[in-house]
């Protein structure tokens, strides 16, 4: 039995029924890099940012070392800086902390939020991956995580997942707790609008962007977005 069989059962059309609270900001982009960040990306984040609302940008590699990634990472970190678009680090503290990113984003075997935030102090943004567990998204939060991340939604190509949650999770989440939830996994511009309306308050993308023509992309979720009345 896992934690959160011991949990009433999510009623599927809660997220059906759910209202957000107006004062609560909706749908707002957080843009995930693609494993491939060398050569002209830099120029292609720049386009994506100045086509729309962006709220965060995570620098996500794998299988390179802290000197290379950090290499790849600066020039990326100064094209948020100049737009005011959190730079946020995926799974690593210590590169997070050398480059003193606006954030970290921890996978659950990527360290604990407690000891995180007292090594990278009071003012960093902390995520924590929660899959489709209503459980470990309450334990991050009493840990002082700074946002959850439910996911994946929908099929995706950027990673293996086994999880995917229904929607009401986010519209549960949303209705008990204040903390900001993330949803992740497979969105594109004609799927997001159930997300948002379900009680998302960050939509995290990749393929959907840089799959393509990135600041097309950026403009059609802006579209989308304020359509379902989301802040941006």
């Amino acid at each position: 039995m896992t934690d959160d069989d011991q949990l009433d059962p999510l009623d599927p059309d809660f997220a059906t029924s759910f209202r957000r609270d107006d004062r609560r900001p909706a749908g707002q982009l957080y843009l995930i890099s693609p494993l491939d960040v060398g050569g002209g990306f830099a120029d292609r984040l720049a386009r994506a940012l100045d086509a729309g609302p962006v709220a965060a940008f995570q620098f996500r590699v794998k299988h390179i070392d802290q000197h290379e990634a950090a290499r790849l990472a600066e020039p990326l970190q100064r094209v948020c800086a100049d737009r005011e678009v959190a730079f946020i680090v995926n799974d690593s503290v210590s590169l997070a902390k050398r480059l003193g990113a606006d954030g970290v984003h921890l996978g659950q075997g990527d360290g604990d939020p407690r000891e995180v935030r007292h090594i990278l102090g009071p003012d960093v943004q902390i995520g924590v991956t929660c899959h489709d567990s209503r459980h470990l998204a309450m334990e991050a939060g009493e840990a002082g995580a700074d946002y959850v991340a439910f996911g994946a939604f929908y099929p995706t190509t950027t990673k293996d997942t086994t999880h995917r949650p229904d929607p009401s999770i986010l519209s549960w989440w949303a209705t008990l707790f204040e903390l900001p939830s993330v949803a992740i996994g497979g969105i594109t511009p004609t799927n997001v609008a159930p997300l948002v309306a379900a009680g998302a308050d960050f939509l995290a993308v990749s393929n959907a962007v840089w799959g393509g023509d990135e600041a097309a992309a950026v403009r059609a979720f802006a579209a989308v977005l304020a359509g379902t009345g989301a802040s941006g």
